[in-house]
């Protein structure tokens, strides 16, 4: 039996909302992430961006378990010597209140051009309004 690939310009590609308010911050993001890459769909194929458009609100009131809230940490660097900063989960919530989502998702998707591509096809928003109510997204429960 032969392989059927498609193309990704073939592809059928819908909108999903995902409303992020009180539910696990990881749940949320492993599901974000398996509709942006497309592995519940039949044509699945690791190698091509076949996956979804995703509209995620209200990202800034996901839920965290324990003490995470204080205790968890977010590096980055600034590229000079001795510039490594860190912020715990608060902090940067009130900074960048998409930033924790974004992240989460960012790392549960493929590293290199293919993950940056397929990180461009979601919408992270901190409140419940969105202005992508010309797509119809299809709400979805996680």
């Amino acid at each position: 039996m032969k392989t059927i690939f498609i193309k990704p310009n073939d592809a059928e590609r819908k909108w999903f909302l995902i409303d992020a308010e009180g539910k696990a911050l990881g749940r949320v993001a492993a599901k974000a992430a398996a509709i942006l890459r497309g592995k519940e769909k039949a044509i699945f194929a690791p190698h091509h961006e076949l996956g979804d458009y995703l509209v995620l609100v209200n990202a800034d009131k996901a839920a965290v378990s324990g003490r995470k809230y204080e205790k968890k940490l977010y590096h980055h660097h600034t590229g000079f010597p001795g510039g490594l900063k860190t912020q715990t989960y608060r902090k940067l919530l009130e900074r960048h209140p998409t930033a924790p989502m974004e992240a989460a998702i960012r790392g549960m998707l493929p590293k290199g051009p293919l993950g940056r591509k397929i990180f461009g096809n979601v919408k992270i928003y901190a409140g419940g309004e969105h202005p992508h109510a010309a797509q119809n997204p299809e709400k979805i429960d996680v």
